[in-house]
């Protein structure tokens, strides 16, 4: 079974990540879509504090477009995201697996599944060059 998300943690505080994983991910050709700052959201809607965390929707253009050319009803899996959360001192970024979403297509075709090994690969990618050596 492919796990549904990819995970790494770092020693660099929350504020760093992010900006880390912002050029990062440009780095690897994705672009941020959309932005959702969970803690901010849950303290307005529901008066809560949780750890500082985000949710950063990741889009490569060209990848995108392929898949849409492929099944427009890819779409709805669109964008990949990314989270970025405090842990203590440090933080994790976890990335949804553009494989495991390919699990949600049932017919999902070949170019599909090749659009999703290159969208892991450079989520993989961006993630290692964030994570602790």
């Amino acid at each position: 079974m492919t796990e549904l998300t990819m995970k790494v943690t770092t020693t660099k505080p929350y504020d760093e990540t992010v900006s880390l994983v912002r050029d990062r991910l440009a780095d690897a050709g994705f672009g941020i879509l959309t932005e959702i700052d969970i803690a901010a959201t849950l303290k307005t809607k529901l008066d809560v504090d949780v750890e500082p965390q985000v949710i950063l929707g990741a889009c490569r253009p060209q990848l995108a477009h392929l898949a849409l050319q492929a099944d427009p009803s890819i779409a709805a899996l669109l964008p990949c995201n990314v989270v970025v959360r405090a842990d203590g001192e440090g933080s994790i970024v976890e990335a949804i697996n553009p494989q495991a979403m390919m699990g949600m297509a049932a017919d999902a075709s070949a170019a599909l599944r090749e659009i999703a090994d290159e969208a892991r690969a450079r989520l993989a990618g961006a993630l290692d060059a964030v994570k602790d050596e």
